[in-house]
């Protein structure tokens, strides 16, 4: 998937009135941004594909609305971990553009806002669906703000692999408000999501990691040093192969997911390989390394939606004699695709 945007360290400053004021739609945006909209887009994808792919049915209507409360939950936990870690995003050059550091929104303002939209998406949907899903969307907030932002980021190099479990709830939250409950099935889409956030953001931390380290964090790179990193790197890359082939494996994908979860996983391990056997930390196969992790979740949940019905398990193989043919033009597309979408500049934008 390609994000056209502009990164928020680049951004023009907001518009300025002639009092001196910024215009309510240019602080309208400072909110907004608040809520890592980039990083929310892709919370929201996977909990409409968790719950598109369920066998339980829930009406448009109801859906649209657990969509926008998984949507407004996942805003949340972004505002306020942009809240309490207000200080080093002064310092870390990739966050000192946010709004709370440039003063465009106070600190007390995004507590007040994170709180009110968290309390509003878990009411919302333990109104519009149930108790247990909003739960389950409490937990993920909860997870991300207090385990991962405030407990586990400035004490501990595993935070992001602890800390992820957060990000791997939304499939789960969405299969839940189509079922009412968790399977098999959520638990796997929960697996793959988890393993694959360490690569993608240790190495997004391979290429900031002087940030890191003048902020206090205790990264990976910044504790145990490339090597190490690229190493990990490796190891989660390759345990994600086997797990992201469990969909099809298990009957609840078809060929289309499993010939796009084998060559998407392939090109990480074959970025992960390069990135480990270089001398010295390679700046350029790590930014494409974290360009392409954004593209492979995006890619390999987008084929589990297109490739899935909504039916606990898929046909006989005999009857995908259509869909083989689509995985053989989609063997030799996504590789082509794939070079263009890493080469470009779009991926810087993403706030991880």
């Amino acid at each position: 998937m390609e994000i056209t945007a502009v990164p928020f360290s680049r951004r023009p400053p907001p518009a300025v009135g002639r009092s001196g004021s910024i215009s309510e739609g240019a602080r309208a945006f400072e909110f907004f941004a608040l809520m890592k909209p980039r990083v929310m887009l892709l919370a929201v994808f996977t909990a409409f594909v968790g719950l598109k792919i369920a066998p339980g049915y829930l009406g448009p209507l109801v859906g649209a609305i657990a969509i926008l409360a998984i949507a407004a939950g996942a805003g949340a936990a972004g505002v306020l971990n942009m809240w309490y870690e207000a200080d080093i995003d002064r310092i870390m050059s990739r966050t000192a553009r946010r709004p709370i550091p440039r003063g465009t929104v106070s600190r007390v303002e995004a507590l007040v806002f994170g709180l009110v939209l968290a309390g509003s998406a878990i009411t919302v949907l333990a109104l519009a669906v149930n108790i247990e899903v909003a739960g389950l969307l409490a937990s993920a907030i909860f997870f991300y703000v207090f385990i991962y932002t405030i407990w586990l980021k400035r004490r501990t190099p595993q935070n992001i692999v602890i800390g992820g479990a957060s990000g791997a709830l939304p499939p789960v939250i969405g299969w839940a408000a189509a079922t009412g409950g968790v399977g098999l099935e959520p638990i796997i889409l929960f697996l793959i999501i988890f393993l694959w956030t360490p690569p993608h953001f240790w190495a997004l931390a391979l290429n900031r990691s002087d940030d890191y380290s003048r902020a206090g964090i205790p990264m990976l790179p910044v504790v145990a040093g490339a090597a190490a990193t690229t190493r990990q790197i490796l190891v989660y890359s390759v345990l994600l192969i086997p797990v992201s082939l469990l969909p099809w494996a298990l009957g609840f994908a078809g060929l289309i997911y499993g010939a796009t979860a084998l060559i998407l996983g392939a090109i990480l391990v074959a970025f992960a390989l390069r990135l480990r056997r270089g001398n010295e930390p390679d700046r350029q196969t790590a930014h494409r390394l974290f360009a392409f992790s954004i593209f492979y979740l995006f890619a390999l949940f987008a084929a589990l939606l297109a490739d899935n019905t909504g039916n606990r398990w898929s046909p006989p193989l005999s009857a995908h004699a259509d869909r083989i043919a689509t995985c053989a033009q989609a063997a030799e597309f996504l590789p082509r695709l794939v070079m263009t979408m890493t080469r470009s500049d779009s991926f810087l934008a993403w706030e991880a």
